[in-house]
């Protein structure tokens, strides 16, 4: 590139015999904003970046959070229903340790429905239902029909008519369905 001396624009540079314009204040203004507004943005995604990164940390501390609460939530109502058992436990222990040659069948008998009863009551306090269907209609979302027999009317027809086992359900769950003979009319 060579440049003319007597030249009267300062503008202008010549390469081979052709004018070239130098660049404006205008267009290094527009290159210098450009790079403002490029650097802004970079900013800005920056700072969005982060925020996510943090958002995404903070949600997954939170889900942690949330599962440790919900496990010592539960462990906390075990403790609670065991706490409930220890006096029942406590009692079947005292039960279970008398000398035989000193008590009558009776007592052991009285001392065997006391422990029963009292662990039926903190279980149902802890919300176990028991089920014992007897002299009922057979509900198969309850019941498992284990035998049939013979009904001796029609009104008596799938009417449960023995209990082999009792059933549970803890509040709306079934734990176990009671075990039935159910009544069937032939006639």
């Amino acid at each position: 590139m060579t440049e003319r001396p007597d030249s009267s624009s300062d503008d202008a540079a010549t390469f081979d015999g052709a004018e070239i314009p130098h660049g404006t204040d205008e267009q290094s203004d527009a290159t210098a904003t450009a790079g403002d507004e490029r650097a802004a943005l970079e900013r800005d995604l920056a700072e969005q970046r982060d925020k996510y990164l943090r958002l995404a940390a903070e949600y997954d501390n939170f889900r942690k959070r949330a599962m440790r609460e919900r496990s010592e939530a539960g462990q906390r109502g075990q403790a609670e229903l065991v706490k409930q058992l220890v006096d029942a436990l406590d009692d079947l222990a005292r039960f279970a340790h008398v000398d035989p040659s000193t008590v009558d069948a009776a007592t052991v008998v009285q001392g065997a429905e006391m422990v029963e009863k009292k662990l039926l009551k903190a279980l149902a306090a802890a919300g176990l239902t028991i089920i014992n269907p007897q002299d009922e209609p057979f509900d198969p979302a309850l019941h498992e029909a284990v035998s049939t027999e013979p009904a001796l009317s029609r009104e008596d027809d799938h009417m449960v008519s023995r209990v082999y086992q009792s059933g549970y359900q803890f509040g709306t769950q079934l734990l176990r369905p009671a075990r039935v003979v159910v009544k069937q009319w032939n006639g």
